[in-house]
């Protein structure tokens, strides 16, 4: 099932959230064009590595977009065109003639995405940076890493890819409908230091109601709980403990051998014991060993498995989450039955729908 199937997007190649951004469109259905640099190529390694993935699903034609017959092949694509995404700074496309005004000029119901680490606007708004500097701004980055040390970035998944890249998709397909239903398009200003911000929204509420404190190591979900971290066993490998409900963690304490009344599960006073007490019965045996041992059991005790050996849990081998090495489209689409036959739901659900369309 592609559910985007006849939807076709022009891709403006670059780095980080754009190219994500277009392998998933690309994946679910839609027709989209990549378009390339025509005077600098990408280094090869990059195309034989993080190309195999992020450049995966789709054609590339190398454009110089300095030329203007090549603005103009540009331009013509843009006419049939229901989307485009690119990442340039701002100002970047409007100087090459191919800013909004430009493109809706040619196709009033273009979708127009832009993504940036600032924003479109705004004091930054002409800075350069990256990820790790985006994530820095959200307040996001201050929450995380070990809490006698600097903050350590989550590679770039959580600027990069949560913060541009899911919002730069999400706001692209709201715009396509929004434009199916009104014949006109829109420009979907996607900003990273945002969409990080947005990712962490959570532990802002927290934060702002006094329910999370700003010492790293120190919460429920950042390592701080015992129940929710990872611990090192005897080969030197890790498992990830995820017990937050308090049967989950009454089958933690189960498998460890350790009373409730020596550690109970909200008393935060004693969390950094129990913590060295959980350390010191993890170490005790095999990263594997421990799996097994609580495996079918309710204590949300997993391994952290290496890239290497992601790829061949048999979880994932079952599922085929990963294709020729590497990780295939997410989400996954399933037909609806056939011939299902019309339930008593199904009936009022149709009702439903009747009143919406009276409803205008």
């Amino acid at each position: 099932m592609k559910p985007l199937a006849g939807l076709r997007i022009l891709e403006f190649d670059g780095l980080g959230p754009v190219t994500f951004a277009a392998m998933v469109l690309a994946d679910m259905g839609a027709d989209v064009v990549r378009i390339t640099r025509g005077v600098t190529a990408p280094p090869p390694v990059f195309d034989q590595v993080g190309g195999a993935v992020l450049q995966r699903g789709r054609p590339s034609v190398p454009l110089n977009l300095k030329s203007s017959p090549d603005r103009a092949g540009v331009l013509d694509l843009i006419e049939h065109s229901d989307a485009l995404v690119e990442g340039f700074r701002p100002g970047v496309m409007e100087r090459l003639g191919l800013g909004p005004d430009a493109c809706a000029a040619r196709n009033p119901r273009l979708v127009y995405g832009r993504v940036t680490g600032w924003g479109q606007t705004g004091p930054l708004a002409g800075d350069v940076g990256h990820d790790i500097n985006f994530l820095g701004l959200s307040g996001a980055l201050s929450l995380m890493g070990e809490p006698d040390r600097p903050p350590r970035p989550p590679l770039n998944l959580a600027a990069d890819y949560a913060g541009g890249a899911w919002p730069l998709v999400t706001g692209v397909l709201a715009g396509v409908i929004e434009a199916k239903r009104t014949g006109r398009g829109g420009v979907v200003d996607a900003a990273m230091t945002e969409g990080a911000a947005l990712t962490a929204g959570l532990f802002h509420a927290l934060a702002a109601a006094g329910l999370w404190s700003e010492d790293r190591g120190a919460n429920l979900l950042d390592g701080g709980a015992p129940f929710y971290r990872c611990y090192a066993c005897s080969d030197g490998r890790f498992v990830a403990v995820g017990a937050l409900e308090p049967r989950f963690y009454a089958a933690l304490l189960a498998g460890l051998a350790v009373s409730p009344d020596e550690a109970p599960q909200y008393d935060r006073t004693r969390w950094k014991r129990t913590a060295a007490r959980f350390a010191q019965a993890f170490a005790t045996k095999d990263r594997d060993v421990w799996v097994e041992h609580f495996g079918g059991t309710e204590a949300c005790v997993t391994p952290v498995l290496s890239i290497d050996e992601a790829r061949h849990h048999p979880h994932n081998v079952e599922r085929g989450a990963f294709r020729n090495g590497l990780p295939g489209p997410a989400p996954r689409f399933r037909e609806a039955p056939a011939g299902a036959s019309a339930s008593a739901d199904e009936i009022t659900l149709a009702q439903a729908v009747a009143r919406w369309r009276s409803s205008g």
